[in-house]
Parts: structure tokens; C-alpha cells; sequence
């Protein structure tokens, strides 16, 4: 597919990859690190990053939109697949939504249907090596079919939710579903 076809209206491309983020950038203590599940699950979980690390994982080549209006191609990222948390997991039939949770008290929230796709990845490795903590290291979710404030840094766990629950930018006037082709930026 041509870059023209890939670009979202409204975007530019960008060559590096900029660092945005609200707050600073949190420290890393392995020791103190859990990844928790909880919520309407039959198998809630609590793992270290060491646990986490020893997930099926996979690699993924995903294309990332900014709300700010920049997007960058071919992202190499290494992870574990939103839905292969839901295999270990099993949410409930009446979960349909999640609301991921990460360091300061940063929120985002997706609907089911989105969160299964198959590029949806809680993220630890980018382009062949580690995270770097502007991106997001220890992890970090990624959901490409989103402007990026759905793909939250240094999180620590999620909830499944029967309802959806506003995140941190969506409580503050941005889209809920945030689609980059149709440029749903703001509430």
C-alpha cells in the first residue's frame, strides 16, 4: 500500500519518532512492578515483569497516529497480544469494555470489539531492542487503529468493565473512539 493510502486526513509524517506525554517519565522498579487483572475475569492476575516477560509473545509491524497530527510507519513492536491477556485471563460474557491503567494515574479505555484486534499489543520491546522509558518502558500498550493517546505508556495493569469508563484524556474532551480516518480527535 502507498504511504498516501496509509496517512490519516488530518496527518503528517514524521521521521523520528516524537516523545510526548503528560507528566514526567516514571522510575522503573522491578522489584515493585506488578501487572494486575482484575475486574469481571474468571482468572483475576498479578504479574511480575519477569512473568510478564515469559508470555507468548510475538512481533508486529504497525503504523502509529498522533492526535497532535503526526504518524510515523513500520514500527516494529515486541509484546504480548491484548487477546492472548483475555485467553489467560477469560472475561466474563458481560465485559465489554477495558480501561487500562498505567503510572500516575494515567487511564485509557477501549471497547472489547477494538481490544481483540489482532494488532492490539501490550508492548516491551521497539525496533529490535528494549523500550526506552520515553517510550513507554517497562511497557506500554499499543493500539494502531487509534490516535495514540489510546496507546498508553508504563501500564500496570487493566480492568474489565460491563460499562465504559471515560480515560484521562477522554474525561478532558478528546474522542472517546478516536479513530484517526475519521479524524475523531475531540468530543
Amino acid at each position: 500500500m502507498s504511504k498516501k493510502y496509509r496517512l490519516p486526513p488530518g496527518q503528517r509524517l514524521a521521521e523520528d519518532f516524537p516523545v510526548l506525554q503528560y507528566g514526567g517519565i516514571p522510575e522503573f522498579n522491578e522489584k515493585q512492578w506488578i501487572f494486575a487483572i482484575t475486574g469481571l475475569v474468571t482468572k483475576p492476575l498479578r504479574l511480575t515483569y519477569k512473568e510478564f516477560l515469559s508470555l507468548p509473545s510475538m512481533e508486529l509491524t504497525t503504523d502509529f497516529h498522533c492526535v497532535t497530527g503526526w504518524s510515523k510507519f513500520d514500527l516494529r513492536w515486541k509484546g504480548v497480544l491484548f487477546k492472548t491477556i483475555a485467553a489467560i485471563t477469560k472475561p466474563s460474557e458481560e465485559a465489554s469494555f477495558a480501561e487500562i491503567m498505567a503510572e500516575q494515574g494515567y487511564t485509557t479505555n477501549l471497547p472489547l470489539s477494538v481490544a481483540m484486534d489482532d494488532d492490539v499489543i501490550f508492548a516491551f520491546g521497539l525496533g529490535g531492542k528494549p523500550l526506552t522509558l520515553e517510550h513507554g518502558f517497562p511497557l506500554r500498550l499499543v493500539v494502531p487503529k487509534r490516535y495514540a493517546y489510546k496507546s498508553a505508556k508504563w501500564v500496570r495493569g487493566l480492568e474489565f468493565l460491563k460499562k465504559d469508563r471515560l480515560g484521562f484524556w477522554e474525561r478532558r474532551g478528546y474522542s472517546n473512539s478516536a479513530d484517526p480516518w475519521r479524524e475523531e480527535r475531540f468530543s
